[in-house]
């Protein structure tokens, strides 16, 4: 099974719903009724959902499958990264990780951690793991930057 492809925008808008304590049956209810207010719960100063089921439809990009069966981000920029894995993981740059020119590096994650990092990120970045204590090592590169 291949997984639905979606913009890095509506990845972390997805994802600080979750963060913001929607569920998957929250999140697919709005999508199929398409009841922004629904979304209300997550709305904060750069997240804002009134443009992110018509941006995801005009686009092709289904929410249902990515809510219900994860996704591949199509294209990951450094900052778009960070703020990704700040969302999803609950994590922060000024504390768990540095981002630099192309790389993204001191990530620990746990297993399952990695196996969504590894589904999610775009074909543009590459990834580098070693086993540490409570779980993984990770360093993310730019595709080319090598």
């Amino acid at each position: 099974m291949s997984l639905v492809k979606i913009s890095q925008r509506t990845a972390i808008l997805l994802e600080h719903a979750r963060k913001s304590g929607l569920t998957s049956d929250k999140l697919l209810e709005a999508v199929r009724s398409e009841d922004l207010a629904q979304l209300a719960a997550a709305e904060a100063e750069h997240f804002h959902y009134d443009e992110w089921i018509p941006y995801a439809k005009e686009h092709g990009e289904d929410l249902e499958k990515a809510i219900t069966d994860g996704y591949q981000i199509t294209f990951n920029t450094r900052n778009g990264l960070k703020m990704w894995l700040e969302e999803s993981f609950g994590i922060s740059s000024e504390t768990d990780f540095t981002v630099g020119e192309g790389v993204i590096e001191g990530l620990h994650l746990q297993e399952d951690q990695l196996t969504r990092l590894k589904t999610a990120l775009a074909v543009n970045w590459l990834l580098d793991e070693e086993a540490a204590p409570g779980g993984f090592k990770v360093k993310l590169t730019v595709r080319g930057l090598q």
